[in-house]
């Protein structure tokens, strides 16, 4: 059986690559990949023999990864981020399966670093309680099912990682975040665009600037991740995010259990 091993990228780049993953690139006869991420891994998969295609072509490349081990080639597929994020993992497996070859297919899937972790290790510590990642994107997902899940998060006071938040042509989605967050009070926000690639910038602010700017907010693309803290996210001394655990509000200094009052 040849391998088909779904790959984390990581964030952008290579900077976010795990050691698994440079190893399963090394060890690949095959790379497919979505024609950006391949530039960016260019010297890492120069000796391979590469597949890439464009933008909504997903089934294609996969199934032509799919195609690839079945020859008998061990091949990579690259997903940017981590695989089961909005990536490439779901519709391996589901053509797999729908093509019923796990007697002919050995697959192997491997984590990645998504932009939200890389993101948030770049602000302080603003995601160590429960939180919940959403797509804006309704290419592939209903809107108002998009906005029921928004609209669940903040109600449920989660930290809220927004993916895919708006293109030039489509805007509905994010119009409709800002609305929701307009019914909540203020949040601390965080806009990272390119996360791991050279023109990454990252922004701290607050969901009431966030709806002032609207529409035009001149960092918001599909390259943007917006992380939105909850009630009890805060700014550090240093301007740093902090979303406390809630060790100090159970421990003293000293490690020992507070008295109760």
């Amino acid at each position: 059986m040849a391998k088909l091993t779904i790959l984390s990228s990581g964030a952008g780049g290579s900077e976010y690559l795990t050691t698994q993953a440079l190893k399963a690139l090394q060890d690949a006869q095959v790379v497919v990949s979505y024609t950006k991420y391949a530039k960016e891994l260019k010297e890492l998969i120069k000796d391979k023999e590469l597949y890439t295609s464009g933008m909504t072509q997903e089934i294609q490349r996969c199934q032509v990864a799919i195609d690839y081990a079945k020859s008998g080639k061990d091949t990579c597929i690259i997903s940017n981020g981590d695989v089961n994020v909005f990536g490439m993992a779901t519709l391996i497996v589901e053509l797999i399966d729908k093509q019923d070859l796990w007697d002919v297919i050995e697959l192997e899937s491997i984590a990645g670093v998504t932009s939200f972790l890389a993101a948030a290790s770049l602000v302080g510590a603003p995601v160590s309680q429960d939180f919940a990642i959403i797509s804006l994107s309704d290419r592939l997902t209903d809107i108002s099912l998009i906005q029921k899940r928004v609209d669940l998060a903040l109600e449920g006071d989660f930290i809220i990682g927004i993916y895919n938040p708006k293109s030039k042509k489509r805007t509905k989605p994010y119009i409709n975040l800002l609305q929701s967050l307009q019914n909540h009070p203020k949040r601390v926000a965080i806009i990272a665009s390119n996360v791991g690639r050279d023109k990454q910038q990252v922004t701290i602010t607050d969901t009431k600037e966030l709806v002032a700017q609207g529409l035009e907010h001149p960092q918001v693309t599909m390259s943007t991740l917006i992380i939105i803290g909850n009630s009890t996210t805060r700014l550090t001394k240093n301007n740093l995010v902090l979303t406390p655990r809630g060790y100090l509000n159970k421990y003293e200094l000293d490690g020992k259990i507070k008295e109760s009052k």
